[in-house]
């Protein structure tokens, strides 16, 4: 930004290619891993760690626009909204910086396909997998919505799957705005057809949770029958009802085809107004009144049934401690009260996930392992003692350059992200480091 809070545009038209550096060598080009109406993204290395990031900026049709100076704006505000929202499902902001006049957005790289060339190649998702997606999805929306923020355009194009994990990654948040409830707003009216709600159609209209329901809805509706969706003015205009989704795959349950066409209603009042609302309508009777389905697996027949209510409970010092009990009882290291290096090479996934899962869960993206994870990667990535002591501060368990006792931890929800799991109550071998180890772990 320039001294007079402008955001002046690039001296010509700027494009970089394969093994130019920017900033003084801290990233080298890679390639184009492809563009929209406003940005492009570049696959990229980070020279000092190898670690292979996305660079995003403004292309070059944006680039030669007389408002130039508003879209530079409102990509910098796109690059702080997505640096408050820190979550497993959400694409990660490493850095923001200024090259050459432009303003460019340094994230994780995911490598994998998304959704959308996914069902290409393969067709309708299983009723299962596709459920699994959304889930995914719909607890990072909920995570974004409680920043305030909309997303405004979930798609299958915009959700990845890691090639590793075969999990959910929400991206491009090229759309979203801070929304407040039951306010109108003026909003751009930039659209995908067939998932943007009748709301976006008007530039200024009420947008809540609901008009993300909507889209998500339709995602489910796209992943499950592979169809074209009507436009939601189209079906406005025309008076022309939603086809139910089981008209083009009748292996949808009637229970998940009535969520979807509830959450794709016309008018928002009409819609469960918040994502937990609509994926409770996609749950069995027996998970509603929780909201959401978790499925607590098991290598070794664990019972994860109390952790779970634990967490529900935001009883986040009990949790800690059951954690430390389930893990040292499926490791089979009750007897020595510490996890070993083996112990914690063998630990079996399954178990590790949904340790996890559930506290990612039950704290909407601000505990778990997986989120401590995404900040030592963050941080660079290393199990060495300067990292662990990096990620003390970033956690809240140092202060002062000491470490703090653990009766001294913030037990709540106002605790820095990371904050839990707390290694320190289950023991590992090597001090930290070998949790750093388990942290490492390519199945996390």
């Amino acid at each position: 930004m320039s001294d007079n809070g402008k955001f002046p545009p690039p001296d010509g038209m700027i494009q970089w290619n394969k093994g130019q550096h920017l900033q003084n060598g801290k990233y080298e080009i890679v390639d184009i891993l492809g563009g929209g109406g406003f940005g492009v993204t570049y696959r990229a290395r980070e020279v000092a760690t190898n670690r292979m990031v996305a660079i995003k900026t403004l292309n070059a049709v944006v680039q030669n626009k007389p408002n130039f100076a508003d879209y530079q704006e409102k990509f910098v505000k796109e690059a702080f909204c997505l640096a408050r929202c820190s979550h497993p499902h959400v694409v990660q902001v490493f850095d923001v910086f200024q090259e050459d006049g432009l303003w460019c957005m340094v994230m994780e790289y995911v490598a994998g396909m998304n959704l959308a060339e996914y069902i290409q190649d393969n067709g309708w998702l299983t009723e299962a997998e596709a459920l699994r997606y959304i889930r995914q999805v719909g607890e990072a929306l909920t995570f974004v919505h409680q920043q305030g923020f909309l997303h405004r355009d979930v798609k299958p194009l915009n959700i990845m799957l890691r090639e590793t994990t075969r999990e959910a990654v929400l991206i491009d948040f090229g759309l979203a705005r801070e929304f407040t409830i039951g306010k109108t707003q003026t909003h751009t009216n930039a659209i995908t057809e067939g998932y943007a709600p009748i709301e976006q159609y008007n530039l200024r209209d009420k947008r809540g949770e609901f008009t993300d329901v909507h889209a998500l809805a339709a995602t489910l509706y796209n992943l499950l029958t592979n169809e074209m969706i009507p436009p939601a003015k189209f079906r406005k205009d025309f008076n022309i009802p939603l086809p139910p989704p089981t008209q083009y795959n009748s292996s949808i349950s009637q229970r998940v085809s009535d969520a979807i066409l509830k959450g794709m209603a016309l008018e928002p009042q009409n819609r469960p107004q918040t994502v937990m609302e609509w994926l409770a309508l996609l749950m069995d009777l027996g998970t509603q009144k929780q909201g959401f389905s978790l499925e607590l697996k098991s290598a070794v027949g664990m019972d994860y049934g109390k952790l779970q209510q634990l967490l529900a409970a935001q009883e986040w010092r009990k949790a800690d401690e059951e954690t430390r009990r389930v893990m040292l009882k499926v490791a089979n290291r009750e007897k020595e009260g510490w996890l070993d290096k083996e112990s914690i090479d063998n630990f079996p996934c399954e178990d590790l996930r949904t340790i996890d899962r559930l506290w990612v869960h039950y704290s909407n993206g601000h505990f778990g392992f997986s989120v401590q994870k995404r900040i030592w990667q963050q941080l660079g990535g290393k199990i060495d003692y300067d990292t662990e002591c990096k990620l003390g501060d970033a956690f809240g368990w140092r202060k002062d350059g000491k470490w703090l006792n653990y009766n001294d931890l913030t037990f709540s929800l106002a605790s820095p992200t990371g904050h839990f799991p707390d290694v320190r109550v289950c023991g590992f071998w090597g001090g930290w480091w070998g949790w750093l180890v388990l942290l490492s772990r390519r199945d996390l």
